[in-house]
């Protein structure tokens, strides 16, 4: 999907978990995805067998996500991404998950980078255009280029 010109080119996330500025391209998940055994922290891939983006990486992205299939090891990985610079660039969440922000602010407090983390519903989510170029302003402001 392209925006057009009757498409927002802005968006405010419905809440900020963690507030920041990033830049990057949009990756969309077309599915939930669970950090501990989906992604590797190392390479920053999707490695769930499972997954229809299995191989792709995460790292850099602004990374949108339906939802999270749950696990308390998340965070864990969330942190070792972030140790290793292989974040995304951002976390634009579908619906609330405590436990992958969790690892960001862990991370904030070992000194690690700040990415942002925002919910906005899935729904509208779909304005987002993959590899869209995008940035996210403290606040949760989401400007599309």
């Amino acid at each position: 999907m392209t925006l057009s010109s009757a498409e927002p080119r802005t968006l405010w996330a419905d809440k900020v978990l963690v507030d920041g500025r990033a830049e990057g391209r949009i990756l969309k998940l077309r599915a939930p995805i669970s950090f501990w055994g989906g992604v590797d922290p190392v390479t920053a891939r999707v490695i769930d067998a499972r997954h229809p983006d299995r191989g792709v990486s995460i790292e850099g992205r602004i990374l949108c996500l339906p939802g999270m299939i749950g696990s308390s090891s998340a965070s864990a990985v969330m942190l070792e991404l972030l140790r290793a610079g292989k974040a995304p660039a951002a976390l634009v969440l579908g619906e609330t998950d405590a436990i992958l922000a969790l690892g960001v602010v862990v991370g904030i407090e070992m000194g690690y980078r700040r990415i942002p983390v925002l919910l906005l519903a899935w729904e509208v989510q779909s304005v987002l255009a993959q590899d869209a170029l995008a940035r996210i302003d403290e606040g949760g402001f989401i400007a599309l280029a």
